[in-house]
């Protein structure tokens, strides 16, 4: 079974968050991904609770650090807890901390298989979600996301299919290598070349220049089970949270 979800850090830029909220669930979304800066601030986290409580909308997702999930483990489940969560999503690694060879990324899944190991005695799930640095390939040809998952076994996978386009992937190759362990996917679309730079390239999904129908259905043939729309910088979130629960629905 799968189900439709908005990622909160989409309207990062328009608040408040409980009006926000609101939209969502007038436009039908029954979803919602959340992100670090709303389970880190107690009245963001208020406000949060107040809008998910008023709307009927449930957080199954959400984003948090991995600094946060390994320095403060209690913590991270008592926001799973108090939001319903079921998974945590390590979202992205700055660039500083990036590993530069394959010993250095294996060594931070290995981190992520530790977190993992701690958070699923709390019943929670973990999962790791891709930019297009870990689809770039190393000096050796390996690629930084197989080198993550495969010392991470126990790390599910969401997966960012337009980042991985971006770095010039095969979106199709990690579907049918990970199958059901890409068990959230995001829904993010790519502009035509030269358009939509106000908002760095990214266009609504199903208004770009990926074949979205065909993915979807490989992701759901394979198992996703939330699928995230996600746009990194809409001049207008209202237009991109509507565009992009109507080509969900079509796809």
């Amino acid at each position: 079974m799968t189900a439709l979800s908005y990622q909160l850090y989409s309207s990062r830029l328009f608040p408040p968050l409980t009006d926000t909220l609101g939209m969502l669930a007038e436009i039908g979304y029954t979803h919602v991904e959340g992100y670090g800066a709303l389970v880190s601030d107690p009245a963001a986290m208020d406000a949060l609770e107040r809008g998910l409580a008023d709307t009927g909308l449930t957080m199954p997702t959400c984003h948090v650090g991995l600094e946060m999930c390994e320095s403060d483990p209690g913590g991270v489940t008592d926001i799973a807890k108090r939001f319903g969560v079921e998974t945590i999503v390590i979202p992205y690694i700055m660039p500083d901390d990036r590993p530069v060879d394959a010993d250095g990324w294996l060594a931070y899944g290995a981190r992520l298989e530790a977190v993992a190991n701690a958070l699923v005695q709390s019943g929670l799930s973990v999962a790791y979600h891709n930019h297009d640095f870990e689809f770039r390939a190393l000096g050796d040809g390996a690629l930084p996301m197989d080198l993550i998952l495969s010392a991470a076994p126990s790390v599910l996978f969401e997966y960012d299919v337009a980042w991985a386009v971006r770095a010039g992937a095969d979106p199709i190759a990690p579907i049918d290598r990970y199958g059901s362990r890409i068990a959230i996917a995001h829904l993010k679309d790519i502009a035509p070349d030269g358009e939509a730079l106000d908002e760095d390239g990214w266009a609504d999904v199903g208004h770009g220049t990926m074949d979205w129908p065909a993915l979807f259905n490989a992701l759901k043939q394979a198992g996703t089970r939330y699928f995230v729309t996600e746009h990194d910088k809409p001049s207008d979130h209202h237009r991109f949270a509507k565009r992009a629960f109507d080509a969900a629905q079509s796809f």
